[in-house]
């Protein structure tokens, strides 16, 4: 059988009436020939495909829904997992169909998962050629499975500029992306942020991973000359993607990996970094990564004439985001797993000032800050949030992409970082010595300074001391940063108006962890802020 004739039945399989035209395995410069002939986008002063996704620049997280199918049964349900009628379903596969059946339609087989025993082959169809590079650009490119062999296991059907109606659909806009757990089949209508293909990818392998005992998170992770492995967890914007990447260590992934029996593995093959105020300075190694062919960057302002990017504007969105392969970082880290990690990172943009720029978290403290996966979630990354940055616990640092419940990766966590004796950081890559608008963003090089001395054990020998407001014990020094940056109190002028934002910020953490209560031991519970609530001056 040939590839073209496997790939016709496989399309009738799927439920195509017909056959259409359709363009599959083309390589990154074929998509980027595609995409200019189809005029999808333009290419930057240093060749870098640079599109636009109208409407929708950030993740539409009232718009995603999981199928109700057998196997769903312990589905966390709720606000963050809707769910949605085999009928909508089906009426919605029917219309996908339809959609894509009318037109060309682009075909890309890739791979999630680096270590071969936890890897899915995936399908992408769409009917635009740049989501074929950013595929190929953020995956795994299945090179060696690609041909008459290559039977997914998981389907996408991608159709940014399909019409559907809602009240036939059961949802509530025109934008849907729909998780079928039981047949592996994801459905993204209505939207061109590309970032949706790649969060759905991530939510179906928490769904799935957690079954094989391997822990899915959403972080990045690298590694030392010494072999020492590092993970960075966070949301959108809090430092991921340019902490990890670091020129005196080896990049492993910057956003999805799991943490299996034998170690640590990347679930993708690129990196989708934001680039809203990119530097040269601070951020070499993404800001060479984004200036070549091969690189794919959305929502940027390009000049029209010297194809000249500016990085600095938010004129389309905060958000603007870039997709590159991880060969484009010269210092990655090829092997298929790497091994478990030495330090756990927590990344919190704190805007409200309060949270040192970095503290070291007893056991019991992972878990509890782990749960509580408090940032402040910057402008951008979903729509309809402002341009001011909002507190946001989402727990385990990934609550949008969860379908379980928390504690079931809550208590993988703490499981493993127990048996491999792992240290846990809080780092603060947000505000200092007041609020957003008031206070300064940390220094970068100050983070990079901290993580580095967390690393290679400058810290070891410093005293700690524990603050008195989030019982976070904090050094007292560290080399690279002025000592009164460390104490997050000190940075302060106003000591009363610290201890006021301080007490709001815990009230928070007290409320968004009360539903865990009779769910982790009591070490845990007590661990968090809340239990020096009733010893702060003037309560």
């Amino acid at each position: 059988m040939t590839r073209h004739t496997l790939l016709e039945s496989q399309l009738t399989n799927l439920g195509f009436k017909s056959i259409p035209v359709f363009y599959y395995g083309l390589t990154p410069g074929g998509h980027v020939e595609h995409a200019i002939l189809n005029h999808e986008g333009m290419l930057s002063n240093a060749g870098a495909l640079t599109v636009r996704t109208g409407q929708h620049t950030g993740r539409s997280p009232k718009d995603k829904y999981i199928v109700q199918t057998e196997g769903t049964e312990d589905i966390w349900w709720g606000k963050i997992n809707q769910s949605m009628t085999p009928e909508s379903y089906h009426y919605l596969y029917a219309a996908m169909l339809e959609h894509l059946g009318g037109q060309a339609i682009y075909i890309d087989d890739v791979s999630v998962g680096k270590d071969p025993g936890h890897r899915l082959g995936v399908r992408m169809i769409s009917t635009q050629a740049w989501y074929g590079l950013f595929c190929q650009d953020l995956l795994i490119p299945a090179v060696d499975e690609r041909g008459a062999r290559f039977n997914p296991a998981v389907t996408i059907l991608h159709a940014p500029n399909i019409t559907i109606q809602p009240e036939k659909a059961g949802t509530h806009s025109s934008t849907f992306i729909v998780l079928n757990f039981k047949d592996l089949v994801i459905l993204i209508g209505g939207t061109a942020y590309a970032g949706e293909i790649k969060k759905s990818i991530f939510s179906l392998m928490n769904f799935l991973m957690p079954k094989e005992q391997v822990l899915p998170m959403h972080c990045s992770a690298n590694i030392g000359v010494a072999g020492d492995v590092a993970l960075f967890f966070g949301l959108s914007g809090t430092g991921k993607t340019t902490l990890s990447s670091s020129s005196d260590r080896k990049l492993i992934g910057d956003d999805e990996h799991g943490w299996s029996k034998e170690g640590i593995f990347n679930f993708e093959g690129g990196c989708y970094a934001k680039t809203i105020r990119l530097s040269p300075e601070y951020e070499p190694l993404i800001w060479s990564a984004v200036h070549r062919f091969g690189a794919l960057i959305e929502n940027v302002v390009i000049d029209p004439k010297t194809r000249a990017i500016d990085f600095c504007s938010e004129e389309i969105t905060e958000n603007t985001r870039a997709a590159y392969p991880l060969h484009f970082i010269d210092n990655h880290y090829q092997p298929d797993t790497a091994s478990h990690p030495t330090n756990v990172f927590y990344l919190s943009a704190d805007a409200s000032g309060v949270l040192p720029p970095i503290a070291r978290l007893t056991q019991e403290q992972a878990i509890y800050y782990f749960l509580a996966g408090y940032t402040s979630k910057l402008a951008g990354t979903e729509i309809n949030l402002g341009a001011q940055p909002q507190a946001t616990f989402s727990t385990c640092f990934a609550a949008p992409f969860l379908p379980l419940h928390p504690m079931v990766y809550a208590a993988m966590l703490g499981e493993r970082i127990q048996q491999h004796h792992t240290r846990i950081w809080l780092v603060n890559t947000g505000w200092s010595g007041g609020v957003y608008g008031i206070g300064k963003r940390i220094h970068l090089p100050y983070t990079r300074a901290m993580i580095k001395a967390a690393l290679e054990g400058a810290l070891d020998a410093v005293p700690f001391t524990r603050e008195a407001f989030f019982s976070l014990e904090i050094p007292a020094e560290c080399p690279g940063v002025p000592n009164e940056l460390l104490n997050p109190q000190a940075t302060w002028q106003d000591k009363t108006a610290y201890a006021s934002q301080a007490r709001q910020l815990i009230d928070k953490f007290i409320e968004t962890m009360e539903p865990y209560r009779d769910k982790v031991p009591s070490e845990v519970f007590s661990s968090g802020p809340g239990a020096a609530r009733s010893s702060q001056p003037g309560q």
